[in-house]
């Protein structure tokens, strides 16, 4: 167990160490080697890059020099990637043959590797990792530690004033204060619904009972979303110190974060900073020497996407079925076991801390009036720079997928961008200047979500995607209410029918009404807001729901019962690159001639489509 004095000894001590982390007047001859071991990454091979760093540091007894494991640095699409500070050196897209160069060149030789330097949104080679525009228009606060710290060090979180949150509440605020600070920051939950968060904590402290929980929500289930998991993966302390801080604030002595099991980094971390927590004497009795006792477990979720819901996730802790419960009763009443809960996503926790810390006016002074603060996104889809990014609310949507993302890739055109995966809707061209925060989103018929926003350019068909959304609703579906269960399936078939080209206008005006019902009529928030998917591409796309029952026409060219991709005589060069790449041999033609097409083989899978930087296939 560590005393106060001990953990301001650490982070003391440990900071001047690790100022090189962010070359804040680094006064040292060290060098550290950050490799990236977030879950994308270590797809790619980066645990064997960590492993030959170290492998040839040792054979060379090279001194001064360290190689640290680190969470996600968010620019995925150049992964792996290795930090050298303080040089502050970005190499992308490295393997691990490349390892022995970087250590002769850069280590022993003081040069840049020249061929492994990152390339920006213009294609010019970037050395700095500040340099690179990914970076320019992003805020950290809840990713403020990934790619800094080893998340398995409880040291390296304390040493950029971890726990220090926590020592300040248990020793100068009372749980009033605490909740007092929370909600005048404006902070609201990240999970999608954006309600208070200091509202939700006081609604929970003033309901009287002797056991009372905090639970993390971490059941991260929307398709392309990838915020907690890199939270949990990078920084798990800063989810700790929050949970604790909650526990204090509401009169709580235990936690649960309920986890995915698809999220084995994650859970490997978050069961180590525990047991470190524990270890120190941050996690259990009589914290910091005062009166206060909190302890935290993991629990595994199994897949189901439902048990993002907070009442289902209820039920599936306490080993039940994960279902949602009807409400009233909110969990601030009745939660676990039938006691006062209190639930937060991930990203949510990961704010608290630097709150109590900074501020509540610090942290209200950043995004719009009514949405404060950051928000963390998994940018996916048609996007250069696909990753994970953490923008003040407000910043446009514009700004997210071209200064940040870089555009769309083979000079593509914006269509649309869904936000809020499943439960989401769809934002046209026509809204590339609205600003991202919960007020702005809903009036245009989207919402924030937990934070994916997947980009899609003009290859694709609106009406094939709200039929992949709701194909993917109709399987998680729990069951329990009739209009989820039933309705979807019934909006499916509709869609399927459409896409098969057999839908008529009448279809069009029934999926419309049911997807009205249903909103009215499920149990809980995942049933009410499957339909959005569907609503929002009926707003802004209708025009392609029509063409499918009209004319029979997929312009886009994804559905296939309906698709007849040709080739613009005008616009062909010649190249061939249609040709190399069809995968069974449909087109045919001599070189520097027009390529054709043959009807009968075609398989319409768009693979020329994408392949013609003339854009002549369609």
């Amino acid at each position: 167990m560590k005393s106060l004095e001990e953990l301001s000894k650490i982070r003391e001590e440990k900071r001047k160490e690790l100022d090189l982390r962010k070359n804040v007047n680094a006064d040292t001859r060290e060098k550290h080697i950050l490799v990236c071991q977030g879950t994308g990454c270590t797809s790619s091979k980066s645990p064997k890059i960590l492993e030959r760093f170290k492998t040839l540091i040792e054979e060379k007894k090279i001194e001064n020099v360290r190689v640290i494991k680190t969470g996600c640095f968010g620019l995925c699409a150049k992964g792996p990637i290795v930090i050298i500070r303080p040089e502050d050196t970005f190499y992308a897209m490295v393997t691990p043959e490349d390892v022995d160069e970087i250590i002769e060149k850069h280590i022993l030789q003081g040069q840049v590797v020249e061929r492994l330097l990152c390339k920006d949104i213009d294609g010019s080679k970037v050395q700095k990792l500040d340099d690179l525009t990914f970076y320019k228009k992003q805020k950290r606060i809840a990713l403020k530690n990934c790619g800094v710290i080893n998340p398995e060090k409880i040291d390296e979180y304390i040493a950029f004033d971890g726990y220090k949150a926590l020592e300040k509440v248990l020793k100068e605020m009372s749980a009033d204060e605490v909740i007092d600070t929370i909600d005048q920051s404006g902070l609201r939950g990240r999970g999608g619904a954006g309600f208070p968060t200091g509202k939700k904590w006081r609604l929970t402290k003033e309901v009287v009972g002797e056991q009372k929980y905090v639970v993390c929500n971490a059941d991260e289930g929307d398709p392309g979303a990838f915020m907690d998991r890199s939270i949990l993966e990078g920084d798990p302390h800063a989810v700790l110190e929050a949970m604790e801080i909650a526990g204090y604030a509401i009169g709580a002595n235990k936690g649960y974060i309920y986890v995915r099991a698809e999220y084995p980094i994650a859970v490997n971390r978050l069961q180590i900073a525990i047991e470190q927590a524990r270890d120190y004497g941050i996690l259990g009795n009589n914290i910091f020497g005062t009166d206060f006792s909190f302890d935290i477990e993991i629990r595994l979720g199994a897949g189901a996407f439902v048990c993002g819901e907070e009442t289902a996730l209820l039920e599936s802790i306490e080993g039940k079925r994960g279902q949602p419960r009807v409400k009233p009763p909110y969990p601030a009443n009745s939660g676990l076991w039938g006691k006062p809960t209190l639930i937060n996503n991930v990203e949510t926790y990961a704010n608290i801390a630097q709150i109590i810390l900074n501020g509540a006016d610090w942290y209200s002074s950043i995004g719009t009036e009514h949405s404060k603060g950051t928000k963390v996104f998994a940018l996916g889809g048609n996007v250069n720079n696909v990753g994970l990014v953490e923008v003040p609310m407000g910043t446009t949507l514009r700004e997210i997928v071209y200064d940040i993302g870089g555009g769309i890739p083979n000079g593509r055109d914006f269509k649309a961008a869904q936000t809020g995966g499943p439960s989401g809707g769809c934002i046209p061209k026509e809204h590339l200047d609205t600003p991202i925060d919960y007020e702005s989103l809903k009036e245009i018929g989207s919402m924030m979500g937990s934070g994916g926003l997947i980009v899609m350019d003009d290859t694709k068909c609106m009406v094939s995607l709200a039929k992949f959304y709701l194909e993917f609703t109709v399987s998680e579906s729990c069951g329990k209410c009739t209009p989820c269960r039933i309705g979807t399936k019934r909006m499916l078939e509709i869609l399927e029918k459409i896409c098969n080209g057999e839908g008529s206008e009448v279809d069009i005006y029934k999926i419309e009404k049911l997807a009205h019902n249903i909103q009215k009529a499920s149990i809980c928030g995942l049933g009410q807001s499957a339909p959005n998917p569907v609503l929002s591409t009926l707003k802004y796309f209708r025009e392609e729901y029509k063409e499918h029952v009209v004319q029979k026409e997929c312009r886009a060219k994804e559905c296939k019962a309906m698709a007849k991709i040709v080739i613009d005589e005008e616009k062909c060069k010649g190249c061939g690159l249609c040709q190399r790449n069809c995968p069974v041999g449909a087109i045919s033609g001599e070189a520097r001639e027009n390529r054709v097409i043959d009807q009968e083989k075609c398989i319409k899978c768009g693979t020329c489509i994408a392949a013609c930087p003339f854009h002549a296939i369609g």
